[in-house]
């Protein structure tokens, strides 16, 4: 017998997932706003994120919150990282003892900079939960194509258990008991990302780009370590393999981001124009908030912020990079 999953949030990425657990052989129920459930049951498809994979017969469609989470094994929250919050309040009342929680969401919680197991272990108590990180796109999962993530879990028997739901030949799940790292790792790489964008925008080159991706990774670890993640962690696919993805291929909505506002768009405009949700924009608030609050020191991070909220020109922001005081490496 197979398990059933819920998966909250019908966009991009919980579509992607809907589709891989369900050709794994799982009942799905995938769970969205009212309208955009309608549309997904009229197509069978997700045409406006992913066009042209239909859904499998074992995939179904929910817009009742209730409804969608009864009597599942597992809810898989996929909803932006802005709405996290709300979700797991609507859901808490409805969730049973044995019903386990995991999220593919990345970023921190809005204006508090917590992070999103602090939020469900403050409003679910001490249930299970687990986070799925790493590089995937998810347009790519969607097509099959090869793809390997990390997932962290509070005890070994719920990561096991999701690595087996999301296993298949094209899906390979690596384990970790760091939830910190795990989370800091998938929620900075959008930030870094923006500015390889502006990197590249700005014609600098690969040079720069590799650069921005070495030293943004030192960034995430002294960071990650502050909250009490793993140096490990940063070293593996929630780390360096999701940097490095976001960083350098324009499936990514943050570098998109970091490309349009060096041609001189505004957020807005650049927000329009992606037609997604960019969650590197508020995640840099977030981590920058948190920088100074830890006393980490994190100046890419810094200049992201001043071009994004401070008016800052991306040429502005560069030049102060530069000029920095030479230093060692480590």
């Amino acid at each position: 017998m197979t398990d059933s999953i819920a998966i909250l949030g019908a966009g991009s990425w919980g579509t992607a997932l809907a589709l891989l657990l369900s050709r794994n052989g799982h009942p799905v129920r995938l769970w969205g706003l009212a309208e955009e459930i309608q549309q997904l049951q009229l197509d069978r498809e997700n045409r406006r994120f992913l066009p042209g994979y239909p859904f499998p017969d074992n995939l179904s469609l929910e817009a009742d919150l209730h409804l969608a989470i009864e009597g599942v094994a597992e809810v898989l929250v996929a909803v932006p990282s802005h709405a996290f919050s709300k979700v797991l309040q609507a859901i808490e009342p409805h969730l049973t003892d044995k019903t386990t929680l995991c999220w593919a969401t990345k970023g921190f919680e809005y204006s508090t900079q917590r992070l999103l197991s602090d939020v469900a272990h403050q409003q679910l108590g001490e249930r299970s939960i687990a986070v799925i990180s790493g590089p995937s796109f998810a347009g790519e999962v969607a097509k099959g194509l090869p793809t390997a993530i990390t997932v962290a879990a509070t005890t070994d028997d719920h990561a096991n258990r999701l690595a087996g739901y999301l296993h298949s030949e094209t899906f390979r799940a690596y384990t970790t008991h760091d939830l910190i790292g795990v989370q800091v790792g998938g929620a900075c790489k959008n930030v870094l990302a923006i500015a390889a964008g502006i990197s590249d925008g700005l014609n600098f080159g690969a040079n720069a780009r590799s650069a921005l991706i070495t030293r943004g990774l030192s960034e995430i670890m002294r960071l990650g370590k502050a909250l009490g993640g793993q140096s490990e962690t940063f070293m593996g696919l929630a780390g360096m393999g999701d940097l490095v993805l976001t960083c350098t291929d324009n499936q990514s909505r943050n570098r998109r981001m970091g490309l349009a506002l060096a041609s001189g768009l505004s957020i807005a405009e650049a927000k329009v124009e992606i037609g997604q949700e960019v969650e590197g924009v508020q995640t840099t608030k977030e981590v920058y908030q948190l920088a100074l609050r830890l006393d980490v020191e994190m100046p890419i991070t810094t200049q992201v912020h001043r071009i994004l909220f401070e008016g800052v020109s991306p040429e502005e922001a560069v030049k102060t990079l530069l000029l920095r005081k030479q230093k060692t490496e480590h």
